[in-house]
């Protein structure tokens, strides 16, 4: 690094990429892995969410755990971040319904609306 322009420019690639802005059909899916999600059965939700993602070959999604996501009554959860910081949170899940959102909306980009809690633009 020799000036701030390059720490800047350096930064704003690093968000874009933890983002996945920028990037056609992306996706970061971020699965609450915190004391209550855990309890709630979290665990499998986050193996059926990377089993999917590697058995189906997306390139553009990225599988992440995170800590409390703050509804601890609609655990398991998972938050999907697309492209555009667009963001879904998913609550209730199941195995299956975990393979549903990947099937309808990471792949097919149509939202299931039934499971979502809440939705905002990033």
């Amino acid at each position: 690094m020799k000036n701030l322009d390059e720490l800047k420019k350096l930064r704003d690639k690093s968000l874009d990429q933890m983002m996945m802005r920028g990037i056609k059909n992306s996706f970061r899916i971020q699965v609450g892995l915190g004391t209550c999600g855990i309890a709630s059965g979290a665990k499998p939700i986050l193996s059926v969410f990377l089993s999917e993602v590697e058995e189906k070959k997306l390139e553009n999604v990225s599988v992440t755990q995170v800590g409390c996501m703050g509804e601890c009554a609609y655990e398991p959860m998972a938050e999907i971040i697309d492209q555009h910081g667009q963001s879904f949170v998913y609550c209730n899940l199941t195995e299956a319904t975990a393979k549903e959102v990947i099937e309808r909306h990471v792949i097919n980009q149509e939202p299931v609306l039934r499971l979502l809690l809440t939705t905002k633009k990033g």
